[in-house]
């Protein structure tokens, strides 16, 4: 049996931040061959704007930044365009029926290669209020400071 080869490309930091994860979701992505080289080459990738859409019964991922492969012999694609997601359909329903809520969205959490394919990880997601992200930010510093305070011996259990 082989194993499953993964390997992390880029990593979307702010989407866990800004947004409060409901379901993730593994996607195939439609690429050129000067997209999948530049990638393999660790090249630039930005999540900025990026998101992912519904038409036609297809998920389109917009914004996603794949900086241009330098040795690329063709014209290279645009950075910006937008690009086809593979999902099974009743996946694409379900998120279709989802997104219409009030508040839902589709991002794209990282992309990263699995037993040599290029894949997106998106994630339905719902935007975090202020308040939110302040509790988070508490919480995190209690927990930090916990277990600071028990590795140093300080706490007595």
């Amino acid at each position: 049996m082989k194993r499953s080869e993964e390997f992390t490309v880029a990593y979307n930091r702010e989407a866990r931040a800004e947004y409060e994860v409901i379901e993730t979701y593994e996607a195939g992505i439609v690429l050129e061959g000067p997209e999948v080289k530049a990638l393999r080459n660790k090249q630039t990738v930005s999540f900025k704007d990026s998101f992912v859409r519904i038409e036609n019964g297809e998920a389109w991922l917009y914004n996603l930044y794949i900086a241009p492969y330098r040795y690329a012999t063709i014209k290279p694609p645009d950075p910006l365009r937008k690009r086809k997601l593979l999902l099974h359909k009743r996946e694409i329903l379900r998120l279709m029926g989802k997104v219409q809520e009030k508040g839902y969205t589709i991002i794209p959490l990282r992309v990263y290669f699995k037993n040599n394919k290029v894949k997106v990880e998106i994630a339905l997601v719902r935007g975090k209020k202020q308040h939110d992200r302040r509790e988070e930010l508490r919480e995190r510093d209690l927990r930090r400071q916990l277990e600071r305070e028990i590795k140093y011996g300080k706490l007595k259990l």
